[in-house]
């Protein structure tokens, strides 16, 4: 007969119940991960792995952001992989709500947790257009592009009929750079101007360009650029 003691389930237990207990603060970032594993690859000891994973990743953000290549490449399979995305949606789905039927520039620091969240450690550049009504409030979030290390291509004129088709009075730009550093390059500054004079005429806002880094983030509009 297998004790409790060799198939871990007392381990798995006592982690249990300090998180049932104490919530997320009860556990340290690679018990998190290794009781997310723990659903996923049953009957194995998953804490070495999540420690592997966490060193690999550069920490809990950087392997809740990996993308499915990334994961597959670290030696999950596709149900461990899976558990570490669906943390992840879960994480984002409740930052969003804290924006949710609210005007956005009336809860500024949620929206910067969740950008942050979903940006700061990617591994490629991504744009991302929030697009807005005369309330402010969100109609849609919507990616615009993926590129590289250091670059996603964003074309003027499709921000601009992409708003229109929403119907939007107003956008927020978001990207991030993956070097860390938010420090806007003198092409994000050109390219949000070009958007601005674009959406003049038609009455559609840019409110900001926001830049994410792992260091923290730049508002352009903050920062006089806009």
């Amino acid at each position: 007969m297998t004790s409790a003691l060799t198939d871990g389930t007392g381990h798995r237990a006592r982690l249990r119940g300090r998180l049932l207990g104490g919530g997320d603060e009860a556990l340290l970032d690679h018990e998190l991960i290794e009781y997310l594993l723990m659903l996923a690859i049953p009957r194995v000891d998953t804490k070495p792995l999540a420690k592997k994973l966490l060193h690999e990743f550069g920490g809990i953000g950087g392997l809740l952001t990996a993308d499915a290549g990334a994961l597959a490449r670290a030696g999950l399979t596709q149900g461990a992989a899976g558990a570490i995305k669906i943390a992840q949606a879960a994480a984002l789905r409740l930052l969003k709500a804290g924006m949710t039927n609210r005007p956005v520039l009336g809860s500024w620091q949620a929206l910067l947790d969740y950008l942050h969240a979903d940006m700061a450690n990617l591994a490629v550049e991504r744009v991302r257009i929030l697009h807005l009504n005369s309330k402010n409030l969100l109609i849609a979030d919507e990616r615009m592009s993926e590129g590289s290390v250091d670059e996603a291509a964003v074309y003027v004129r499709e921000v601009i009929k992409r708003a229109l088709e929403l119907g939007a009075t107003a956008i927020i730009i978001v990207h991030n750079h993956p070097s860390g550093d938010p420090a806007p390059s003198r092409q994000d500054i050109q390219l949000t101007r070009e958007i601005v004079e674009a959406g003049r005429p038609l009455k559609i806002a840019v409110h900001d360009h926001v830049i994410i880094g792992a260091s923290g983030h730049v508002s352009l509009r903050a920062q006089g650029l806009i």
